[in-house]
């Protein structure tokens, strides 16, 4: 009796097999690494940002009553010891203020000495800039600068009768918030003044 002689085709299909499944399963590990990397990135951003909102509390304290920014004879002239122009600043195409980008322009605005440190061993470093959107400085007019205005609130008003509520300058506050590897986030808004 003679013995089939085997062909081992079913090892060669064997191995193919196993090599797809091979290539699939290294597909998948580096799509969940990329996966939890932009799921990190994302979380570390939103942290930055979360972080950038002391910007905003340390300013609207400043223009609170009793604080460096809070009377009109202040902010209708240039202050840079407390980061703060009566003129809109020249920005990039983006809209953020070229004093945020270049370290000569926020020598002319600021004073690094105003940065904000994050919390301890964060790495977390905030640097911003306030401008009054006006063209010119001196007293704030409708005629040279950004202004809102609102109707008066409460009630019913026929808008005929109703009085002109006060004009109110704005405000822009924007903050670079550079963190831990030289990550930046840009943050950016504006705010009224009554004047």
């Amino acid at each position: 009796m003679q013995r089939a002689r085997q062909r081992g085709v079913v090892l060669i299909f064997t191995l193919i097999v196993l090599l797809i499944l091979t290539i699939g399963g290294l597909a998948l590990v580096r799509s969940m690494q990329s996966s939890l990397f932009s799921a990190g990135n994302l979380a570390f951003r939103r942290d930055l940002v979360n972080q950038g909102e002391q910007a905003v509390a340390n300013v609207m304290a400043e223009f609170g009553g009793g604080g460096i920014l809070s009377t009109s004879a202040v902010t209708d002239g240039d202050l840079p010891s407390a980061n703060y122009t009566s003129t809109a600043l020249q920005t990039n195409p983006q809209g953020v203020p070229t004093a945020l980008l270049d370290d000569t322009v926020f020598g002319t605005v600021g004073q690094p000495s105003n940065d904000i440190a994050g919390p301890a061993n964060s790495n977390v470093t905030i640097r911003y800039v306030i401008d009054r959107l006006c063209n010119t400085t001196g007293v704030a007019s409708s005629a040279t600068c950004v202004q809102s205005t609102g109707l008066p609130t409460g009630g019913t008003h026929n808008r005929n009768t109703a009085v002109a509520p006060p004009s109110a300058t704005v405000y822009r506050l924007s903050a670079r918030v550079t963190g831990p590897r030289n990550t930046q986030v840009f943050l950016q808004t504006t705010f009224t003044k009554p004047d």
